[in-house]
């Protein structure tokens, strides 16, 4: 069963076109698009801060958005996003706006009203951090990057 929170969310520009919305019953994120006043281009190599005109705000702390590139986006364009993940806040009221970056070799046209990332809710943890001398052993121990096949 999912499960529900209540975001209140602004139209922060006269440009903004629709409040984001779940795309099926089972989407985990809603769609973030542009609100621009005219097409832009984002060249190869490129990265461009894109409003989305929309302010939000999360029901408390124990609640952050996070905003991920769109799947297909990437890999029809190699279009990513520049900070790799967005995080908003809880205590952030100003203006979602997407860091887009384009890693393909063609320019992409990003009209208004273009859907350009995708935002999740997730929870939160507050980590209480205690120092010790040694941490426990495991059969991997401290393999990493590809240690455990590529």
């Amino acid at each position: 069963m999912t499960s529900s929170i209540t975001v209140k969310i602004k139209k922060v520009s006269e440009n903004s076109l629709n409040i984001p919305h779940y795309a099926t019953a089972a989407s985990a994120g809603v769609d973030l698009c542009a609100d621009l006043k005219e097409t832009i281009v984002l060249k190869p190599g490129e990265n461009l801060k894109i409003p989305t005109g929309l302010a939000i705000e999360l029901p408390g702390a124990h609640i952050v958005a996070l905003v991920f590139a769109r799947s297909g986006l990437a890999s029809r364009y190699g279009i990513g996003l520049t900070n790799g993940v967005g995080v908003i806040d809880a205590d952030y009221r100003g203006e979602i706006q997407v860091l887009m970056q384009n890693l393909g070799n063609e320019p992409l046209a990003v009209k208004p009203g273009d859907r350009i990332a995708q935002m999740i809710f997730m929870p939160i943890f507050r980590a209480i951090f205690e120092e010790v001398n040694e941490l426990e052993e495991t059969a991997r121990g401290v393999g990493g990057f590809g240690s455990t096949g590529v």
